[in-house]
């Protein structure tokens, strides 16, 4: 195996890679937004139970302070998944402008090689 064969099939790892990480950024996103839906849902659903929506209410249910503590939480957690997204992103287009870059010298490398082939055929 020729060295720019190794070289593209490292970087086809690395780009692959750093789709899988940026694959999992989502899950997780999703998996925080759809939580933090469900604590709204229970939220709203205690503070109809009470009567009171005032979160300054001395009679503000315990169990929605709590559900809306672990909510903002949740969002504050997905808003630093979406930086490393962002990261994640440019991290992959780097990854896959190498991979480009290495499949670009490859072909090269082989044309040249079948041009030495077909010339070598015609003088010989």
């Amino acid at each position: 195996m020729k060295p720019r064969e190794n070289l593209v099939r490292l970087k086809q790892f690395q780009v692959n890679e750093k789709r899988r990480q940026l694959s999992q950024l989502d899950t997780m996103i999703a998996e925080f937004e759809r939580m933090a839906n469900e604590l709204d849902l229970q939220i709203a659903s205690e503070e109809r139970k009470a009567g009171i929506s005032d979160v300054n209410h001395f009679a503000y249910p315990t169990f929605a302070k709590a559900a809306r503590q672990r909510r903002d939480n949740l969002k504050n957690s997905q808003g630093d998944l979406l930086q490393q997204r962002g990261a994640a992103e440019s991290l992959l287009a780097e990854a896959e402008a190498e991979l480009a870059k290495a499949e670009m010298l490859e072909s090269r490398d082989v044309k040249l090689k079948e041009e030495t082939a077909y010339r070598g055929a015609m003088i010989g």
